[in-house]
């Protein structure tokens, strides 16, 4: 196996550390992406044009969001890790379960939390469940960028042995050559299908409730499924069967269900103000 051509630029994980109280580059990527998800749909709500008859959730109304959506991703994507990734550790240790700064976060889970989460929304202001869903797929991609990202900083999530020009040597992964498939997932699940949804968006994608939503479950599905190839399966858990991941078995159910909503979206003709 050939020496890695590019050396992995070791970043300390703490940005800044004031006695006791650190501040991580982990912790920054999720306020980094909520805000910059906040601030987005701010812009897109406030183009009606975009929207067409669809109602659409109020500017005002999106500060509520923004804490419906921050704690369903957080409690969401922990509890789904600990289910999903790590049940026997927490078991033995329930005090870990708290223990976010280690890592330890499952997008599924996050994502079954944020839906919940949105539910609450969409019933307490009125507004379209599947509206509010295009709305919150549409941004959700800044979040992925920045939190794969920060596992490449960390670093966690580092990829299986290769031997291709850009692979990497990880601190705590041993002496092999690997993919950094953190940077594939940040790619391909974050910039790749942001600008693909912003496209969509601007094309009318809102005026289908569910369109916006489906292309993100197949998008984001497809692109799991892909980058779990080049991504070394957790531990704990190893391949499943073949080479199968957790990941992948997960995805799947999202992209069949994104599937069905693309297929059923259609434009609604009433006109709609917002609230």
């Amino acid at each position: 196996m050939f020496a890695p051509v590019i050396a992995y630029p070791i970043i300390d994980p703490v940005l800044v550390s004031v006695g006791p109280i650190a501040i991580r580059w982990y912790a920054l990527a999720y306020i980094f992406g909520l805000v910059g998800g906040w601030l987005y749909a701010r812009r897109l709500v406030s183009q009606a044009q975009l929207w067409g008859g669809v109602k659409r959730p109020s500017v005002a109304s999106l500060d509520d969001l923004l804490v419906y959506c921050a704690f369903g991703v957080i409690l969401g994507g922990r509890i789904g890790y600990v289910l999903f990734y790590n049940l026997e550790h927490f078991m033995a240790y329930p005090a870990d379960i708290i223990a976010v700064w280690n890592g330890g976060m499952s997008f599924h889970g996050g994502l079954a939390g944020a839906a919940f989460a949105i539910w609450l929304y969409a019933r307490r202001n009125a507004v379209g469940v599947l509206s509010v869903t295009d709305l919150c797929s549409t941004v959700v991609p800044i979040g992925l960028l920045f939190g794969r990202i920060a596992n490449f900083i960390k670093p966690e999530l580092w990829g299986r042995a290769t031997d291709v020009p850009w692979a990497m040597v990880f601190p705590d992964a041993g002496p092999i050559a690997r993919h950094p498939s953190q940077l594939y997932e940040a790619g391909l699940e974050g910039l790749v299908l942001l600008v693909i949804l912003y496209v969509l968006a601007m094309r009318g994608g809102f005026r289908s409730p569910g369109f916006l939503t489906g292309v993100f479950g197949v998008g984001y599905g497809l692109a799991r499924i892909f980058c779990e190839f080049f991504r070394e399966p957790d531990p704990q858990l190893g391949f499943l069967f073949g080479n199968a991941t957790m990941g992948m078995l997960l995805s799947v159910p999202l992209v069949l269900a994104g599937l069905w909503l693309i297929v059923r979206a259609r434009p609604q003709a009433q006109v709609g103000e917002a609230r």
